[in-house]
């Protein structure tokens, strides 16, 4: 990434910025604005986060709003109530002061004597929530959204569920934010009112795990905040961006689909990064887009944003299962709108063992049945990619035994697929919870297995997340499983697989029993959107090369370390995932202080036993300048039975070598079709 030193405007960075919520209560923002600014004002450029402004984003916030500062725009990152700097306590995701503190920073920002009274939003994830989420709210100062790897549906396409079933996720989700939450203020920011703030945070912010597992089903709580309630709410114009290793790339399309303002919509082969610290690569000039997005919108000047495609994807060869890439194959396609006309659907029958490519029926109705072991998934990598370790899909032969596989034959031509692959089955359970996995593998001559995209039904869902009902055992129904989006090119001579299991552990929670389903073959087939080469995508413009401004300076002190291990004990036959990640020590040397980081997660499992599934978490956070160093160690069980979830957690906060702070938690969850 070419780091940029050189801008139209002199920068001048002002911290702390605070500014008065109507409580009485203060949040705490860094700013960038271009010197001069108060006598010749500029749009500001707003990311609204959680994550510590001080200590946690604070090299990326320098490269990002740096440069939006020194292009024209007053910049500014904001801490969410309740986290870092930022006075208050945060007790969930996306509540309603979240978005009322949101309109009230707009407001506070277009009064600004520096500011022309033009606001756009930025984020990631989080920033990418709340920036639809306050865009549906239509505060006037908001004229433009960025927003990055987000979703419009907080139940059907988040974290914490999956087809109606429990993401593993969502217990490492919440240990994050239980650990993020139990940290203080920076004392030589916010003075002697640190250790108060602290412990007012250590007391109130409570155990979000537990508030997910109790709406196991699409209520009013995953209502609030999920915009697909009422797109038409969404006026102005939303640049939407994911990668295909990414947990929200479903999103894109829909919000290009369905937004009535001007969306464009960007899908990269990229994990859960912003686009130029793409990984897996290619990165690409992603904060030259959103300037050329800013300028179009906040300034009016014509950057050529309006004629360009509504959609545009990386089409990703083919390659051998890996759980880590640098670079990912392919090239870059464009639609000028989605649904595409250019996407023409495929219907490919089952039969036993096999899918097929011609589109004809079996005669005669095969039965099938399938139950697989509850370490059907252990390779199934993370359901949100960070690019941190290894946490990609690994060679999914190792999955396949415990699988139904269907196989087509070698394809006699290549073949591109681009959206969603829809999987419909005629089954049968013997239970009256189950859930079905699907996976759609790319398979090479030499027989390596590379997963493509997968889906998740929890068939108690069928009909509704909202509404979810038992199966009645031995009843035949037939269901639809839509598959993630992609956009991935087949060569000749490779075969498709689906693969079918009613496990997929630890990616999702298993049902309460073991469970084997039936099916009836002539009622199965997989759909797939093909998309047959453009030559319009061969005049594409390129995109820039990433670049950025400095970084804020770091001292390495320890070194980080990242992996994932799977541990099988033979004799026991016990199974069990790990997954470390180690930031090491760093200084940051704009304010001097050292920043620890280590997270340890397990998920285990024992023979066929459902009543076995455990997953742990165990994070250690710690900060320290001169004399003042303070430490907190949170730990998170959950395991479950046929009817319930069982969660023990526990917080322990120390001021150097002192505990201050010691809580646990002891709960029983119903577990309501889980």
């Amino acid at each position: 990434m070419r780091i940029v030193t050189d801008f139209p405007y002199r920068v001048a960075c002002h911290d702390p910025v605070w500014i008065p919520m109507d409580d009485g209560v203060t949040l705490c923002g860094r700013l960038w604005r271009p010197v001069g600014a108060d006598s010749r004002p500029v749009p500001a450029i707003l990311e609204y986060i959680p994550y510590r402004l001080r200590d946690g984003s604070a090299r990326r916030d320098a490269q990002h709003h740096r440069y939006f500062a020194g292009h024209g725009y007053a910049s500014i990152r904001v801490d969410i109530r309740g986290s870092g700097d930022s006075g208050g306590v945060l007790t969930d995701e996306y509540l309603e002061h979240e978005l009322l503190d949101g309109e009230a920073i707009l407001r506070w920002l277009a009064a600004q004597p520096w500011c022309d009274g033009r606001v756009g939003m930025i984020g990631i994830s989080w920033g990418g929530f709340n920036g639809l989420q306050l865009a549906a709210r239509r505060p006037p100062e908001l004229g433009a959204v960025v927003s990055v790897c987000s979703t419009d549906d907080r139940y059907a396409d988040d974290v914490h569920y999956m087809g109606g079933c429990l993401l593993g996720d969502n217990l490492s989700w919440a240990s994050t934010m239980f650990a993020y939450n139990a940290l203080p203020p920076d004392p030589s920011v916010v003075g002697e009112a640190w250790r108060e703030m602290w412990h007012r945070r250590l007391e109130g912010s409570g155990l979000w795990l537990a508030t997910w597992l109790e709406h196991p089903h699409r209520d009013a709580y995953w209502r609030h905040g999920s915009i697909c309630e009422d797109f038409s709410r969404v006026q102005v114009p939303v640049l939407a961006v994911s990668g295909w290793s990414d947990g929200y790339s479903n999103a894109v399309k829909r919000l290009v689909a369905n937004l009535p303002g001007r969306c464009q919509g960007l899908i990269g082969p990229w994990s859960h990064k912003y686009p130029h610290l793409g990984e897996p690569g290619p990165a690409i000039g992603f904060l030259q887009e959103c300037l050329r997005w800013w300028d179009q919108w906040l300034k009016g000047r014509d950057t050529g944003v309006k004629e360009e495609p509504a959609l545009k994807v990386w089409m990703q060869d083919s390659m051998p299962p890996t759980t880590r890439v640098g670079c990912r194959p392919g090239r870059w396609v464009a639609e000028p709108c989605w649904p595409s006309p250019n996407i023409v659907q495929v219907k490919l029958p089952l039969s036993p063992d096999r899918l097929h490519l011609d589109g004809r029926s079996v005669e005669e109705e095969s039965v099938l049945t399938v139950q697989s072991p509850l370490t059907c998934g252990l390779f199934a990598g993370k359901w949100c990619s960070y690019a941190a370790g290894p946490d990609l899909a690994h060679d999914q032969r190792q999955e396949d035994g415990g699988a139904l596989t269907f196989d087509s034959p070698p394809l006699e031509a290549p073949l591109e697929v681009m959206g969603a692959a829809v999987v419909e089955l005629e089954l049968a359970a013997d239970r009256p919870v189950a859930m079905v996995a699907a996976r759609l593998s790319d398979v090479a001559p030499d027989d390596k297995a590379t997963r493509v995209t997968y889906g998740l039904l929890n068939l108690t869902h069928r009909e509704s997340h909202a509404a979810p009902s038992p199966l009645t055992p031995g009843r035949r129904y037939r269901v639809r499983l839509q598959l993630n989006d992609v956009a991935q090119v087949f060569p000749r001579g490779h075969r498709l697989r689906l693969s079918l299991s009613t496990s997929y552990w630890p990616l999702a929670w298993a049902p309460p029993a073991l469970v084997r389903l039936t099916l009836f073959d002539r009622g199965c087939a997989l759909h797939l959107p093909v998309r047959p080469p453009r030559e319009e995508d061969s005049r594409l413009a390129s995109f820039a090369e990433p670049e950025a401004a400095p970084s804020i300076e770091t001292t390495r002190l320890a070194p980080g370390h990242h992996n994932w291990y799977v541990h099988r004990d033979l004799a026991e036959d016990l199974s069990v995932l790990e997954v470390i990640n180690d930031n090491g020590r760093l200084r940051l040397e704009d304010s001097g202080i050292e920043v620890a980081t280590r997270a340890v997660e397990t998920y285990a499992c024992r023979d066929d036993d459902v009543d076995s599934l455990e997953g742990t978490t165990h994070w250690e956070r710690s900060l320290a300048r001169g004399d003042w160093a303070v430490r907190t160690v949170t730990f998170t069980r959950l395991t479950s039975d046929a009817e319930t979830f069982r969660l023990h957690a526990t917080l322990d906060a120390y001021e150097g070598e002192t505990r201050v702070f010691c809580r646990s938690w002891d709960l029983r969850l119903p577990r309501r079709l889980v």
